[in-house]
């Protein structure tokens, strides 16, 4: 292709262009091959089933058609805008195929093709299109000279997002049960988030949401207040046994929590604390002082200037950690709270050791796990997977509105 675009590098244009045809015949050639019938995309369209996933079918042969036919164009009349127009619709071409390998089981079923469709029975037509896909994608950025590193960081994106996906899918399925064999589901319904909250439900998920929220608001009150005020002391003050104490509170905390959940355990039931809630809060905030090495190391950065001269004017060490010290210690307060409240929101070895078979005082954590025995999980699984959905909610609204502030709080402790 002998011309000059600026902008464009032209030398891997007909390659793109080549890819492009291929995946357009894909769609003619079969993507399907069992009970002795063999479909193509085109045939499997035209026998569609009325279901939602149809859309994937429909956009994938669209797209791979007017992904050939801008190709041809731009042959002729290359443009920047053109070329772009194209990478973005071959973009668009490569996720429809790339669904396909999620959603051909449903869209054939549904449409009447295929009794018991595997992933197997996909013809060399949709192998070949995928393959042809992804290299249309490939050389058509080489020719617009964008970066092929964001294919790698999309395709690394799904596989993190994957697992979330089908969960949230999985909360919105009508069958229930906890093996179905497919991906998208047959019927989506919101009423496994409703019968959480029914009246009638044998769940009280009500009550489990309540208790953690409960746990993980006082323990993130409690924690971050130990926390500030333990390494406050020892950033700030110089007195005998220092070093000893925080050599010593470093090496405790080397050791995993477990190892003392027995003797906690027989401590709180000897107290008559067991299987409640303020034990969680009780052993939460005994242990917070442990984790003050960062917030120490934050502390460290605040010039020693501000203190001397606050003592100069007459104020005490409690004005200096609260009008001082903490005014300037919003991000590492932040990065405390958060880890406060997931570690307490997120907590599942002690609580199941704690509460035993006391429902009434289970946390989420807990009771989700309860849900999914043997015994029961074909039962509650969709629900399950609505409980773990609501759970992760709060988490991430509070990491997406104080991500900025967390982010910081990690940055700013560099000395130790």
């Amino acid at each position: 292709m002998k011309k000059t675009v600026i902008g464009l590098n032209l030398d891997h244009y007909v390659r793109a262009l080549v890819g492009a045809l291929i995946l357009f015949v894909c769609i003619l050639l079969p993507y399907a091959s069992a009970d002795g019938k063999t479909v193509s995309m085109l045939q499997a369209l035209a026998a569609r089933g009325n279901s939602y996933v149809d859309i994937i079918l429909f956009g994938a042969v669209i797209s791979a058609a007017l992904s050939a036919v801008l190709g041809v164009v731009m042959f002729f009349k290359t443009t920047v805008g053109g070329v772009k127009l194209w990478q973005a619709v071959q973009a668009f071409s490569t996720a429809f195929f790339t669904l396909l390998l999620f959603s051909s089981k449903k869209i054939l079923e549904t449409a009447g093709l295929y009794g018991n469709f595997l992933n197997k029975n996909l013809g060399f037509g949709y192998w070949i299109g995928l393959i042809a896909a992804y290299f249309t994608l490939i050389t058509v950025m080489r020719v617009t000279r964008t970066d092929r590193g964001y294919i790698i960081l999309v395709i690394l994106s799904v596989i993190w997002l994957f697992p979330v996906l089908w969960i949230v899918i999985t909360s919105l399925r009508a069958e229930q049960g906890y093996y179905v064999g497919y991906f998208i589901p047959r019927g989506l319904t919101l009423k496994n988030y409703a019968n959480l909250f029914s009246n009638q439900s044998v769940l009280p998920f009500g009550r489990w949401w309540l208790n953690t929220f409960i746990v993980a608001m006082c323990g993130c009150v409690f924690n971050t207040m130990i926390v500030l005020m333990t390494a406050f002391i020892l950033s700030r003050t110089r007195f005998s046994g220092r070093k000893a104490f925080m050599n010593v509170l470093m090496i405790i905390g080397m050791f995993p929590g477990f190892m003392s959940l027995i003797a906690v355990y027989n401590i709180l039931k000897g107290i008559g604390l067991n299987q409640s809630l303020l034990a969680l809060i009780v052993v939460g905030a005994a242990g917070a002082a442990m984790g003050y090495h960062v917030t120490k190391g934050f502390f460290d950065t605040i010039p020693r200037a501000l203190d001397e001269a606050a003592i100069i004017d007459g104020a005490s060490r409690a004005q200096i950690f609260s009008k001082i010290t903490l005014p300037l210690s919003k991000s590492i307060i932040v990065y405390i709270v958060l880890g406060g409240f997931l570690g307490a929101w997120s907590d599942y070895i002690f609580p199941s050791m704690l509460f035993g078979d006391k429902q009434s005082s289970y946390t989420v954590a807990v009771g989700l796990f309860w849900m999914t025995d043997f015994r029961r999980i074909d039962t509650y699984y969709t629900q399950f997977a609505a409980g773990a959905v609501l759970v992760a909610l709060p988490i991430v609204i509070l990491f997406v509105w104080l991500q900025r502030f967390y982010v910081e709080g990690l940055s700013g402790a560099v000395k130790g």
